[in-house]
């Protein structure tokens, strides 16, 4: 990180964000046309509001390898990744033949098969959690990881990190992005709910406190450890940019929620699979009561997991806590999911993934030390970001007040309009796949390095 940055002509700045979306629209009429469809029958345009993009978004036909192209017919190099579910990189043939072969002998039973076996023991041998279920995403993980808990416990309320994202259920759809004014006092949990629909009763069970500060997590646990059900967190926050634990953090909140009798969830959506073999439960070496899984686990198929300890696994054995879903388990996502732990995500894909990141660090290191930028890099394994701050982060009232929002837009118009797909949106993180070259890696800092010229010239 350079010593002492640029100073930034705020209107020049301004100035290129304007001429950057005027070139992201004028290059995806297609889009443009698609987006005119689309607002008619869906809101914003698209499926999902983190689709939504400013100025519109860009619509992808189709994929191979470490490249997409939208409906215009542009090649980007994606470094979006389907929020990090691709590590697998785009139609890989183990996926396609595993998931054809068993498509063409049934897709659905809401019955056991053999696929269910065999991921549960390979998440088993990974995560070190003893006893395994499925689900169909990200939240419906995180929500059944919740019932477990409060189950297991008799208390209703949970705890969890300022400024994460755990999935769009009730129980956590709490403090994601809020305003800080609505916070309050750091030392006191807060409860804001993201967005209307979540009755109050419901978001006053949840209280956020903040990220890699075991002392305050300390006093809140002294005050009301005994009404908690739950800790959860991500090991490692990847929805604000990433900002990772502080060396003995984690270790510390395994000890103090053991203390109170608290059942620790790890939300791995985002960090399992792809930030090593056995994500942040075996990259930072604390084993929590509950891991949470999807995205990348699966291979491009909607599925999830959660793994558990016997203890917690006998309530569900015993009917005492439901855990349920007509699509768990279904064998078309459970043979992907098998390719993709047994066959593409091995431990040598893994050894390579963390060589190309860190070649692809290195190389936006260079270019932010030349160029004197206001921000810095985060790496781990197939994850990594530009963070458009001169200081490092470490929670999310950090993240609030010290990230350039318009450094961290401009960026993102550059990529696309240089033919690198990112995630949409002011976090500009990338997840690398087992496709990605040497010279996709370049792409982006040539991307990367345009930016940088064109914004402190």
């Amino acid at each position: 990180m350079a010593t002492t940055s640029a100073a930034i002509d705020r209107a020049r700045l301004l100035a290129l964000i304007e001429k950057e979306r005027a070139a992201l629209l004028a290059r995806t009429p297609g889009s443009q046309a698609a987006y005119e469809r689309a607002v008619t029958v869906m809101p914003r345009g698209v499926p999902s509001s983190f689709q939504a993009a400013d100025p519109r978004p860009v619509y992808l036909s189709h994929g191979e390898g470490s490249k997409v192209w939208d409906v215009d017919g542009n090649e980007y190099v994606d470094f979006h990744n389907g929020f990090g579910v691709m590590c697998v990189g785009h139609a890989n043939p183990a996926i396609v033949e595993a998931v054809s072969e068993r498509a063409a002998r049934g897709s659905h039973f809401a019955a056991p098969t053999e696929g269910s076996i065999v991921v549960a023991q390979e998440l088993k041998r990974r995560f070190g959690l003893p006893q395994w279920r499925f689900t169909n995403s990200g939240t419906e993980s995180t929500m059944d990881a919740i019932h477990l808990a409060r189950g297991a416990t008799g208390r209703d309320l949970v705890l969890k990190i300022e400024g994460s994202y755990h999935g769009h259920h009730d129980a956590v759809m709490v403090s994601v992005r809020p305003p800080l004014d609505a916070l309050g006092p750091r030392d006191e949990p807060g409860s804001v709910p993201f967005g209307g629909g979540k009755p109050k009763a419901v978001t006053d069970l949840t209280k956020a406190i903040a990220f890699n500060d075991a002392d305050l997590l300390e006093r809140v646990l002294d005050d009301i450890g005994d009404q908690v059900a739950a800790l959860i967190l991500e090991p490692a926050m990847m929805n604000i940019t990433i900002v990772c634990p502080r060396p003995g953090y984690l270790a510390r909140v395994r000890e103090l929620t053991a203390k109170h009798a608290i059942v620790l969830i790890f939300d791995e959506v985002k960090t399992g699979c792809t930030i090593g073999p056995g994500g942040a439960t075996e990259r930072f070496g604390v084993r929590p009561d509950l891991v949470c899984l999807a995205k990348a686990t699966c291979g491009g198929y909607p599925g999830g997991a959660i793994g558990m300890t016997e203890e917690l696994a006998a309530l569900i054995a015993s009917g005492e806590v439901r855990q349920v879903g007509t699509f768990n388990g279904n064998p078309l996502v459970m043979a992907a999911a098998q390719a993709t732990l047994l066959e593409v995500l091995t431990d040598d894909a893994y050894a390579r993934l963390e060589q190309l990141n860190e070649r692809l660090l290195d190389g936006l290191d260079d270019v932010i030390a030349r160029h004197r930028l206001p921000c810095h890099t985060v790496g781990l394994a197939a994850k990594g970001c530009v963070v458009f701050s001169a200081e490092p982060l470490y929670e999310y009232r950090d993240y609030a007040t010290k990230v350039d929002e318009e450094l961290s837009t401009l960026a993102w118009l550059y990529h696309m309009n240089h033919g690198i797909f990112m995630t949409p949106g002011v976090d500009e993180q990338w997840t690398l796949s087992v496709a990605h070259t040497e010279t996709d890696l370049q792409r982006y800092v040539d991307a990367f390095e345009a930016f940088a010229r064109d914004v402190t010239a």
